[in-house]
């Protein structure tokens, strides 16, 4: 399934999030990744929250549920913070996200369990994860050249069976053994 029609710009939705807490470090990421590919013929929206509006793509900084959708649907690639919500609806769309977790030691986010939520999901093959600038860089280079974004379970028919996934996932993450 092909994100963007043959000659159409593709584009790369980076989403934020909505928390209070900036996410600087990942707009930086965006800004030099366009800076590194001038010329590249590759459109960026970015939904910035209280963060740092990018200087060198679109940005918003927040969209209503309905855009956002529509916005993941016709992404080339998508890009996101750690939050469930947000892989939640990327998988949803079709999409497999390149998710950057928010670090606390950076302030963040309050502690570090989108890093262990985002390591677990990973590790089930769910999202493609950047934990470095370096993974952020060729995560996205592969996105755009087709590589595995696409193929995350699409259409209400399988939403149930993606929730209980997470369901179970965050379950046995916040157990006292997880």
């Amino acid at each position: 399934m092909s994100a963007i029609a043959d000659g159409e710009t593709p584009l790369v939705f980076v989403t934020v999030g909505t928390d209070h807490h900036r996410f600087d470090r990942l707009v930086d990421w965006v800004d030099r990744w366009i800076v590194a590919h001038d010329g590249s013929p590759v459109e960026f929206l970015v939904q910035t929250g209280t963060s740092i509006r990018p200087r060198y793509a679109q940005s918003t900084d927040y969209l209503a549920y309905a855009d956002m959708e529509a916005t993941m649907r016709r992404a080339a690639a998508v890009v996101s913070h750690g939050g469930p919500g947000s892989i939640m609806l990327s998988c949803y769309c079709g999409k497999k996200p390149t998710v950057v977790p928010r670090s606390s030691a950076l302030g963040e986010h309050v502690d570090n369990h989108q890093l262990v939520f985002t390591r677990r999901l990973a590790a089930e093959g769910e999202i493609l994860l950047a934990e470095s600038e370096d993974e952020f860089g060729r995560l996205l280079d592969e996105a755009l050249a087709g590589g595995a974004t696409d193929g995350a379970m699409d259409g209400s028919a399988q939403v149930a069976q993606s929730v209980r996934a997470f369901q179970r996932l965050v379950g046995d993450l916040m157990s006292p053994s997880g």
